[in-house]
């Protein structure tokens, strides 16, 4: 079964590629005129925020709004190439691969998601108008190859910062600094992103929300997660001149499920079955700490293991984060998590 799972694993991640994505939009974006910014407010059914902008941002808001612009660039680079796959009929993304979904109401909706443009030109605003360099663009990479794919992984990044936004807002409040005017933006940016995942839940035939408690995160796990679809050293600004901690990869080689299971992990370094854990961040609930089952399988060049998935110990549905970790726990927060995270995140979304 490792075997198989293996080759199956190896098989996805060395698969065709197809030419990164690149700025800029037909609308101008990312430097739209002030006709082609009108244009886009009107698409995105909205205007870019015309409160409070701070003249000066402590250092830890500067890292994380670097962070948010980084996230919403790749967000419009996706929903970009998705709606062009779409509407230009690619293979895996024609009529009879989005059925039975009505194609013109599914076109425009995912149109109006133009928003993230305007997300994006906010949070450079807020930077420029603090004196702050911009975000600019970097080159993108997106790993699937037909609609639904590509409407998980929206599903997916977009939990991802509906647990990020939070934590930034509690930084925010934390900081006391003239960022902290700007939490009810971000919580409108909260809300609008958690329209956005109950659209991707219900194309899929799901619920459209997918817990009571959503799942938390840190700006490292984030900041991690993006980089997997940026083109190694295609951004103006280095990535690593941005002050947040990354991780190396962790790999779930088998599918998780809704219940309680193995699950098998593939990591590029060492493991020590006796000293590291694997943890889990589901829902508002205490991280949990299960060990490493001893031995570590070397296999195709990585190192192979498997721990425990307690899914009906009181896991969340939708986005569970996974992490390897010094220690055997406990650890409390998301935040004692990423400080002890040596492999991460591993996304694993189930329902």
């Amino acid at each position: 079964m490792l075997l198989a799972n293996l080759v199956t694993f190896a098989a996805s991640v060395t698969g065709v590629v197809a030419a990164p994505f690149e700025f800029p939009l037909p609308d101008g974006f990312p430097s739209p005129s002030p006709a082609q910014l009108d244009k886009i407010e009107q698409g995105a059914g909205g205007t870019l925020s015309s409160s409070f902008l701070p003249t000066s941002l402590k250092s830890a808001a500067v890292t994380t709004l670097q962070l948010l612009a980084n996230n919403e660039l790749f967000e419009v680079a996706f929903f970009s190439e998705l709606v062009t796959n779409i509407t230009t009929n690619v293979a895996g993304y024609d009529e009879a691969a989005t059925a039975p979904l009505d194609r013109e109401y599914l076109i425009k909706a995912l149109s109006t998601i133009v928003n993230e443009e305007l997300h994006a030109l906010g949070a450079n605003g807020i930077l420029a108008g603090a004196g702050q360099a911009p975000i600019a663009p970097c080159k993108y990479d997106f790993p699937v190859s037909n609609f639904k794919e590509a409407i998980l992984l929206a599903q997916t990044f977009t939990d991802i910062a509906l647990g990020t936004v939070p934590a930034v807002q509690a930084l925010f409040a934390a900081d006391g600094g003239d960022e902290l005017r700007n939490i009810p933006l971000l919580g409108s940016i909260l809300g609008q992103e958690g329209e956005q995942v109950g659209f991707f839940r219900y194309v899929q035939q799901k619920t459209p929300s997918a817990a009571p408690f959503l799942t938390g995160g840190t700006a490292s796990f984030a900041f991690t997660a993006l980089q997997m679809f940026i083109v190694p050293d295609s951004c103006p600004k280095p990535l690593s001149s941005i002050d947040i901690p990354t991780f190396e990869a962790l790999k779930i080689i088998n599918k998780p499920m809704a219940r309680n299971m193995t699950l098998w992990y593939a990591v590029d370094g060492p493991i020590d079955c006796e000293r590291q854990s694997v943890v889990y961040i589901s829902g508002q609930n205490l991280p949990l700490t299960v060990p490493i089952s001893c031995p570590v399988h070397p296999r195709q060049g990585m190192m192979c293991f498997e721990a425990e998935f307690p899914f009906e110990a009181g896991f969340a549905n939708g986005l569970t984060i996974a992490a390897v970790v010094n220690g055997t726990g406990p650890l409390l927060s998301p935040d004692v998590v990423a400080a002890a995270t040596v492999y991460g995140p591993g996304l694993i979304e189930v329902d």
